[in-house]
């Protein structure tokens, strides 16, 4: 195929558009289940990815239904590391129907395109991916969902070194698509868990495997595992235990040997619960380390989309060979190429398991065995035959006598090793001897008042003592005094209480160090004492400071002021004020406060919104009525609530005021008299 066919068929669906929604602008990767598209959302103008799956899944209803349901999960998931999914659908405006996903668009890299440029990573570079990687898992293991299939290809790399996982469920949604999950093996060789391979079971710890895998990766620079066929890469996932990787990097810490080796084992229950777990023990080495949060380099990928099917060398992401069934019903995998030179198959890939099976795999050897005897009909191929039978023979008998012997040596003294001394030395010395002995250090680590941190303390079974080959040896490694840990300020009680006791120390409530706190909610933990970071003894009583919620605030002082003011004031310090009554004064204007209900400087608790009751004075201030008619002073004195009562020298209806009593500007009750003098 030419490089313009190749391109041609690839950018059969560029300048399209998919339900007259999305238009297909370029495209960005291909592989054997789904190309991805640079695309634009025509309705929200914003760029997007489009993910359509190949034509071959189209006609298949069940994978549609599943690959419907993969991606509706896949939108619940709301994380700033996973690849948001905005829509899925079904186009049938291009001539054919196309499945699709409609995706963030992550401008810059894979994690595979930075381990191309790179090699291996530096530690804190491949600690911070792993974070990311580990926080997206997180949160859909929480939510129920496994991606099953993690690996570089999925982990992309955006501006500002943002690391997002995508491709959740796809696996998933492709083992519907004309094979059964229990005949066929689906995933990437270089990254299956051994339960993947025998029974096709996944589940959180399944991606803890993973990504334990792509740990060692981004450590090493190459995958674990290497082989001439992916059936011999899964082997191995089987058979073998991946080697810590700081056997090729001696200058690795022996706390990331420990913690790729726990996330690989081949017994799915001695690894990390879930990926929540995994980010745990991942954090708490990079604190015992010192290692600090470091930005992820952005890989420079000039490689346009030409050039990803032209290039014969790089394995294709998503890619499942043919699979056909044989006449029993069994799947089985059609030939398809195979590239090595990467380090094993990277992309998805599905194998039949019972391709694994030795004992068909003894029978195909029989048939064809029973073939060549067949053909083999003149004398002259009839005695190369005997003379290779009997040399056959001849070495099958030394093989049985060498295994004879062998195994006696191995039952006797071949088998044991003797445990190397390990009490009092450091942990990497300890690693170091057990694999030097062929045993395999399973390190555990506990406070300890004496021994320094980072020193073997016991070991299981001790040291000089006889034990098998391979056998697994506990390390009890210390950790130090235990140092009081950060508790950070609005932590439940039960939940410091269970971080203190996690430490080795001994949490201790006392009412008389609970104190007030303006933000701590009440109930909620303010700090600890001794504060955190503290060396102290192992069961060491720490006490654990309690807010009392909000402190007392004291009723200001609003005698005098108008209501409106008095209002104010109270408002702003965090009452609820209200008219508690009024009463008579003579030094007070009208509706201006005399007093307060609690009185000025209680201290009141700000729980709620505490009232604060104000009395305002009903005092009537006398105006100034002379001058005026008569009639005018009487309408005055009514509007005020006071009496006027009118002395007239002429008797006269309207005369004009010349005095009055008391004089303007006294303060008298409402309902009081004022005498005016008129003429």
């Amino acid at each position: 195929m030419t490089a313009e066919t190749r391109r041609d068929r690839r950018d059969d669906l560029v300048g399209t558009m998919l339900e007259r929604r999305y238009r297909v602008d370029s495209l960005i990767a291909r592989g054997g289940m789904s190309a991805v598209y640079r695309g634009l959302d025509t309705r929200l103008e914003r760029p997007v990815a489009l993910k359509v799956m190949d034509s071959q899944y189209s006609g298949d209803r069940s994978f549609i239904e599943r690959f419907e349901r993969e991606a509706r999960a896949a939108a619940s998931l709301h994380h700033p590391d996973v690849v948001a999914v905005y829509d899925q659908g079904v186009d049938q405006d291009t001539g054919s129907d196309r499945v699709y996903l409609v995706m963030q668009l992550v401008e810059g890299g894979t994690l595979r395109d930075l381990l191309r440029e790179q090699g291996r990573l530096p530690l804190p570079v491949a600690v911070s991916v792993l974070e990311s990687v580990l926080s997206a898992l997180a949160a859909a293991h929480e939510a129920g969902m496994v991606h099953r299939d993690i690996k570089p290809e999925n982990v992309l790399i955006g501006p500002g070194g943002s690391v997002k996982v995508t491709d959740f469920g796809l696996v998933r949604a492709a083992a519907s698509a004309g094979t059964t999950s229990g005949s066929v093996i689906l995933g990437t060789v270089a990254y299956l868990s051994p339960e993947q391979v025998t029974t096709g079971a996944a589940d959180a710890r399944t991606d803890v495997y993973a990504a334990g895998v792509v740990l060692y990766e981004m450590l090493t620079g190459e995958p674990p595992y290497t082989g001439d066929t992916a059936l011999s890469v899964a082997y191995r996932h089987v058979n073998d235990d991946v080697p810590a990787p700081g056997e090729h990097v001696p200058e690795l810490p022996a706390a990331v040997d420990d913690l790729v080796l726990r996330a690989t084992r081949r017994d799915p229950s001695v690894r990390p619960a879930d990926a929540a777990a995994f980010l745990t023990e991942l954090r708490a080495l990079r604190n015992h380390s010192g290692m600090g949060p470091v930005a992820v380099p952005v890989p420079v990928t000039e490689r346009q989309a030409d050039d990803i099917d032209d290039d014969d060398d790089e394995p294709a992401t998503d890619r499942f060979p043919p699979v056909d069934r044989t006449a029993n019903g069994t799947a089985m995998v059609l030939p398809a190429h195979e590239d090595t030179r990467s380090g094993g198959p990277q992309g998805t890939r599905a194998l039949s398991r019972s391709m694994l099976d030795p004992e068909r795999a003894q029978d195909m050897s029989a048939v064809e065995e029973q073939r060549s005897d067949d053909h083999s009909a003149d004398p002259a191929r009839s005695r190369r035959r005997n003379r290779r039978r009997f040399a056959v023979s001849t070495l099958v008998v030394l093989l049985l006598a060498a295994l004879v012997g062998g195994t006696a040596w191995w039952l006797g003294s071949g088998r044991y090793v003797t445990v190397p001394p390990l009490t009092g030395v450091t942990e990497a010395t300890a690693v170091r001897a057990l694999r030097q002995a062929e045993l395999v250090p399973e390190v555990t680590r506990s406070y300890h008042d004496t021994v320094a941190a980072g020193t073997v303390i016991s070991a299981s079974p001790a040291e000089g003592s006889r034990t098998p080959r391979g056998d697994e040896v506990r390390l009890v490694v210390s950790r130090g005094k235990p140092k009081v840990p950060e508790v950070p300020p609005g932590t439940p009680v039960s939940e410091a209480q269970s971080m203190l006791r996690n430490a080795k120390l001994d949490p201790e409530l006392d009412s008389s160090a609970n104190r007030y706190h303006a933000e701590v909610p009440k109930g909620r933990v303010i700090g600890v004492n001794p504060a955190p970071g503290t060396p102290v003894a192992t069961s060491a009583t720490v006490t654990i400071i309690v807010s009392k919620g909000p402190p007392p605030v004291a009723v200001p002082d609003v005698r005098g002021s108008s209501k409106e003011e008095a209002f104010a004031a109270l408002r702003q310090a965090g009452f609820e004020p209200y008219v508690a009554g009024r009463k008579f004064s003579s030094e007070v204007s009208t509706n201006h406060v005399l007093s307060t209900k609690p009185t000025v400087g209680t201290k009141v608790k700000l729980q709620g919104t505490p009232r604060v009751g104000v009395v305002l004075s009903n005092a009537v201030t006398v105006p100034d009525l002379t001058g005026m008619r008569v009639r005018q002073a009487q309408q005055k004195a009514s509007d005020l609530g006071v009496q006027l009562e009118v002395k007239s020298f002429l008797n006269r209806q309207n005369g004009r005021v010349l005095g009055q009593f008391p004089l303007a500007g006294t303060k008298v009750e409402p309902g009081s008299s004022i005498t005016v003098t008129a003429l």
